[in-house]
């Protein structure tokens, strides 16, 4: 005989229900909650990261200020000379005013901008190179990253590139190369190399120099013996572009990196003092090229 099965009752029925309601408003309240409570983490975050920018920012925007400010100071004294000498010596009104104004107003806003961009990217990427570089311990791979950091900023030298180009033409007109396009760049070409592997090779004798060392009065004293020596043989036509060259390498490129690569590999180390051990590549970067470009002077 089969067993009944038993129904629930009505107080059985509304119990499950109400369990079941219960429970689902608690899933849905702890649900709620939680969710609320990762939005406003995230909130917080986000808040957190727009507060950090934002100070970032004002920071940033203050300290262009303060550069845009020297800026102006620097150049007052060069508006002061021009203005001086074109309306009280010559007695003429500035030719295009708005032209001249214009310009002014962006040399003043590209220096800034410049000096900006040394302080928060050049300067900081060439001394951290040098202390890794000191770091890793390898004076090989320190020399070839001299070398080849003197070496690629003056190739890239704008005004390195300028007085090649200058010095082709006078080149041209003297007779020193035949006149055409090819021989043009070539001559341009091969005294832009010439001045850059002096660059890296003197930046190679100046690290050298740091680790072992060694005076720089002494490296400096040999190396104007040798430059006096060789104007004695040079051709007359290029003593003078030789002492140019010697100048354009100390520009807008080079000297910011190679001065960070000095103070950076000096202050990494031991026994070196950045104020003594620190300067001096940049004398060398420029006294190298006046040797190397009166040897090119006489070989072409």
């Amino acid at each position: 005989m089969r067993a009944a099965v038993r129904s629930p009752g009505p107080r059985s029925s509304r119990s499950a229900r109400s369990t079941s309601c219960s429970i689902s408003v608690f899933s849905t309240i702890f649900f709620t909650v939680s969710i609320s409570g990762v939005t406003q983490y995230d909130g917080a975050i986000l808040s957190a990261a727009t507060r950090r920018r934002r100070r970032l920012l004002r920071k940033h925007f203050g300290e262009f200020y303060l550069t845009l400010r020297d800026s102006v100071r620097d150049l007052a004294p060069i508006a002061v000379v021009i203005a001086f000498f074109q309306l009280v010596v010559l007695r003429q009104p500035l030719p295009d005013l708005g032209s001249v104004l214009v310009g002014g107003l962006l040399v003043v806003l590209g220096l800034a901008l410049f000096v900006k961009g040394l302080e928060i990217g050049l300067f900081p990427v060439g001394e951290a190179m040098a202390h890794a570089f000191a770091r890793k311990g390898s004076v090989t791979w320190m020399l070839l990253f001299a070398f080849s950091l003197g070496f690629g900023t003056t190739i890239a030298e704008p005004a390195l590139i300028a007085i090649a180009d200058k010095a082709a033409g006078a080149a041209v007109e003297g007779g020193v190369i035949p006149s055409g396009e090819a021989a043009t760049r070539a001559y341009a070409w091969w005294l832009r190399f010439t001045v850059g592997l002096s660059v890296g090779l003197s930046l190679v004798l100046g690290v050298l120099r740091i680790i072992r060392g060694w005076p720089i009065q002494y490296l400096i004293i040999c190396g104007y013996a040798l430059v006096v020596v060789l104007t004695m043989f040079a051709p007359p036509e290029i003593i003078g572009i030789a002492y140019d060259s010697g100048g354009v390498t100390t520009s807008t490129i080079t000297v910011p990196l190679v001065t960070a690569l000095g103070i950076g590999l000096s202050g990494s180390i031991a026994g070196r003092n950045p104020m003594i051990d620190g300067f001096g590549l940049i004398a060398l970067a420029s006294l190298l090229p006046i040797a190397f470009t009166m040897i090119f002077g006489m070989l072409v």
